[in-house]
């Protein structure tokens, strides 16, 4: 089973309009992740406004609070260094503590020669892997917010490739229809959207993932539901700085 919060960062991915960035540095979101009807803990995302010009930097964390830690404690933290030219990810942090599974690894992904080194530090292993542009899981999230969605019929899918743990996998998502969400900030119009997800691993079903996307230039996910083999899961923003547009439109 893939570790819980990694279901937030892989499938969060979003879309918007490639001729206009849906972000810019020091943007922070801040997500409450519910299990059942508990407040089960908090998810961030957020871009480095002190990294290099020629890359960007984000960096994502999950973490449990409450009863849920002391059932399933999880600290988790991601990292991606992504080439702006290229939009493809050059370096990938991944290191997490979920109960007892911990994973900590370094992927560093040669463009030129479409390769990806993972150095697992936990086995003392480095391995690797042929990948042709390929995105991690934190720059998907951020990749996929400036492509195109406004042209997609409802029923049309945007796909990509994701290099998660030692292979690639594709990655569709559908879009289902637009309509508006209530949320803390207001009624929002939303993109509604399913990810194509692997049956028996995690999820009870093929489409038991749906998630909202605020649509507005800023294509920010505002809620994802999600029913697991064990119990169901939701995912609201609790608040967010430094967007590229104001929020929510007037």
């Amino acid at each position: 089973m893939r570790p819980l919060f990694t279901l937030l960062f892989l499938f969060s991915s979003i879309i918007t309009s490639a001729q206009e960035k849906a972000y810019q540095k020091n943007e922070f979101l801040k997500y409450r992740v519910h299990y059942g009807l508990a407040n089960a803990g908090y998810a961030s995302f957020a871009i480095n406004e002190k990294a290099e010009d020629s890359s960007y930097h984000f960096i994502a964390k999950g973490w449990t609070v409450g009863m849920a830690s002391w059932f399933f404690k999880v600290r988790d933290n991601y990292e991606s260094y992504v080439d702006k030219e290229k939009q493809l990810p050059t370096h990938f942090v991944r290191n997490l503590s979920e109960g007892g599974y911990k994973i900590n690894r370094d992927l560093y992904f040669d463009i030129e020669n479409q390769k990806v080194t993972v150095k697992d530090h936990k086995r003392n292993t480095t391995t690797e892997h042929n990948a042709e542009e390929v995105q991690d899981i934190i720059s998907a999230f951020y990749y996929l917010r400036n492509q195109d969605i406004d042209s997609l019929k409802i029923g049309e899918s945007v796909a990509i490739d994701l290099f998660l743990d030692f292979e690639v996998f594709p990655f569709k998502l559908v879009l289902l229809n637009k309509e508006p969400l209530s949320t803390k900030f207001g009624k929002i119009m939303c993109y509604k959207m399913r990810p194509m997800v692997q049956t028996g691993r995690i999820f009870k079903e093929k489409e038991s993932l749906t998630f909202w996307i605020s649509a507005d230039k800023n294509k920010i996910p505002l809620m994802i539901k999600a029913d697991l083999l064990v119990g169901s899961l939701k995912i609201d923003l609790t608040s967010y700085s430094g967007l590229s547009y104001a929020f929510p439109e007037k």
